[in-house]
């Protein structure tokens, strides 16, 4: 009977527990991923789509390319365009020539400003474009009144110089400032900038060179988001270069629409397509190179080459 009645446990001693079934996660259901990826899809695409077919197919006369094939050869079409992108790359590059060195010197040297830059910036948005461009057209005609007589009169007939009009440029990057400066601050935010300019400076690199080879590559991002911003205002804005009598591409586009609807739809198409394709560069421009972060490498660069130039000094 001994042999059969099981022993009690000793003191101390663990008894083994049989291990718990192990669930399997349950899995989220894709339905409702798949359902608004279709309905997000379908709000995008089927005017796309409609606008297509309203521009290829006539009632009664069936299919016809005739709106893109006349597209090329319209006349304003690629003028329009050109000024439009030439505009853009200006605009693109002043709002990033003054917003940026603002916010790295605010970021690093003036802390306490960032509230007043911040209302700056964002200011353009709550001043009605119409109220922008009345603005413009008082300076611009009290300039030749008042200033006739002084070298500042050509400066204001260049500004307005229907081939390139500077003033559609200075507009556009006010519009421009508060998308720019949320991209940037967005960007100085996530980065350590103080730390990668002192870590750049105390491997003896130059003002300069820290802000074109540490600063901005770990920008990237940002400079792109800025950048495929101000292109799409510059792209879409009627309002500003219509009342001050310029023609770049969307004021070309509303102009035709009258006589030639199928031919405005098509080009509005054609509009978004070049967007799209900007956008694509914009954001490849955007990505920096994997397994080599700017803020890792820069600094040890800017150690070799210092190192290099000491050694060459002594030598």
């Amino acid at each position: 009977m001994a042999a059969m009645t099981p022993t009690a446990p000793e003191t101390g001693a663990r008894v083994a527990r049989p291990a718990a079934p192990v669930r399997s996660p349950r899995r989220r259901p894709r339905v409702w991923r798949g359902l608004v990826l279709g309905l997000g899809g379908a709000y995008f695409l089927v005017p796309l789509i409609a606008s297509f077919v309203f521009t290829v197919h006539t009632p009664g006369q069936g299919v016809s390319f005739a709106a893109y094939t006349e597209l090329l050869g319209a006349e304003g079409f690629l003028g329009s365009l050109l000024l439009s992108l030439g505009l853009a790359a200006a605009t693109i590059a002043l709002s990033l020539l003054l917003a940026v060195p603002a916010l790295v010197a605010v970021r690093l040297g003036a802390p306490r400003l960032r509230p007043v830059i911040e209302v700056l910036c964002t200011l353009p948005l709550v001043v009605p474009p119409i109220a922008l461009v009345t603005g413009i057209t008082t300076v611009l005609r009290w300039g030749p009144d008042h200033l006739s007589r002084t070298p500042l009169y050509q400066t204001f007939l260049a500004v307005q110089n229907e081939d390139f009009p500077v003033v559609l440029v200075l507009a556009y990057t006010v519009m421009a400032l508060p998308f720019v400066y949320r991209s940037l601050d967005a960007g100085l935010r996530a980065v350590d900038v103080p730390t990668l300019v002192e870590a750049a400076r105390n491997c003896g690199a130059g003002r300069t060179y820290v802000m074109l080879r540490v600063i901005l590559p770990n920008l990237r991002p940002s400079l792109a988001g800025a950048a495929f911003l101000t292109l799409a205002l510059v792209l879409g804005e009627f309002t500003v270069a219509s009342l001050l009598g310029f023609r770049p591409f969307a004021v070309w586009i509303v102009s035709i629409s009258g006589a030639q609807a199928r031919m405005s739809v098509a080009v509005s198409l054609l509009s978004l397509l070049v967007t799209w394709a900007l956008l694509l560069v914009l954001s490849r421009a955007g990505t920096a190179p994997t397994g080599a972060p700017g803020e890792a490498r820069t600094p040890c660069r800017t150690s070799r080459r210092a190192s290099r130039r000491t050694s060459s000094k002594e030598s």
